[in-house]
């Protein structure tokens, strides 16, 4: 029985870090998104102040609830690295005897490498596939060189590269949007998505793909271009800071800090849950 932690595939060709899970009937995660940090714990981002929010999310959610955490883009907003390092801490001092492990992915206002460097330590890893009894979790890379999303040829060919060896079922974890939710954000989603499409319709273990950048909770079952009348689940995650209105402007709400929580269920037949959070 492999021990729970990052090993290399065994497939020469599959360079990705995967991180194996100890076996068991079901595993919860948090997602969090878009905290918009500051160098300092009391500075402010849309009048509020978005440290303080996050924090006390992680009060009302103790870790031991959790089997692992993925953030998933937008954890700064001054890209510094200083707004990491309180994040790092933050989570640190939030785990308890038994360590949750952290996964991360980039958005667009993130710094791959200032990551890199303030999440070098316990309880945060850099994998990029999470395998799970019964499912095999993805976290992929969106940013590019603007706000809006970018998923291009080598990362297509590379995402291809581990769906062509799920014998699970697996669902994906990114920043941007791939299909339009109907506000302003739409034009900074993920670009030439029909694309993105074309790879997913090969693979039908695909069941699903969350993400954040929206700052808005929402679900859907998109038509799957060119899949047959397949539908492909899509999760937005709400933001810890503040929320986007959906209007044809950028305009923001305080709503309390908001998560999501999923339950990845093995057996016969793997099932997935979500449930949004807030305060």
């Amino acid at each position: 029985m492999p021990a729970p932690g990052l090993s290399q595939s065994r497939d020469a060709e599959l360079m990705s870090l995967l991180y194996q899970f100890p076996p068991q009937t079901a595993y919860r995660l948090l997602q969090l998104s878009d905290c918009h940090l500051l160098a300092t714990p009391d500075a402010e981002y849309q009048q509020i102040q978005p440290y303080q929010h996050l924090k006390t999310l992680l009060q009302t959610y103790p870790a031991s609830a959790f089997d692992a955490v993925i953030l998933t883009g937008d954890l700064t907003q001054d890209h510094s690295l200083a707004s990491y390092q309180l994040l790092a801490d933050l989570l640190f001092n939030w785990q308890q005897q038994q360590p949750t492990p952290v996964f991360y992915l980039p958005g667009n206002h993130d710094c791959p490498a200032m990551m890199a460097e303030a999440f070098a330590r316990t309880p945060f890893y850099a994998a990029q596939w999470l395998s799970l009894s019964g499912w095999l979790l993805g976290l992929l890379n969106s940013k590019g060189p603007t706000p809006a999303g970018e998923f291009d040829l080598t990362r297509r060919d590379a995402l291809a590269l581990q769906l062509k060896h799920a014998s699970t079922p697996v669902w994906l974890f990114c920043h941007h949007q791939p299909a339009p939710i109907g506000s302003f954000i739409d034009t900074l989603g993920l670009q030439q998505p029909e694309l993105f499409w074309q790879l997913l319709a090969q693979y039908p273990q695909v069941k699903g793909l969350a993400h954040g950048h929206c700052h808005f909770a929402y679900q859907r079952a998109f038509p799957l271009p060119g899949a047959l009348g397949r539908q492909l689940q899509i999760v937005g995650c709400p933001a810890t800071s503040v929320q986007f209105k959906q209007t044809a402007d950028w305009q923001t709400e305080d709503l309390g800090p908001q998560a999501c929580v999923w339950t990845f269920t093995a057996g016969d037949t793997p099932a997935v849950s979500w449930e949004f959070i807030g305060l």
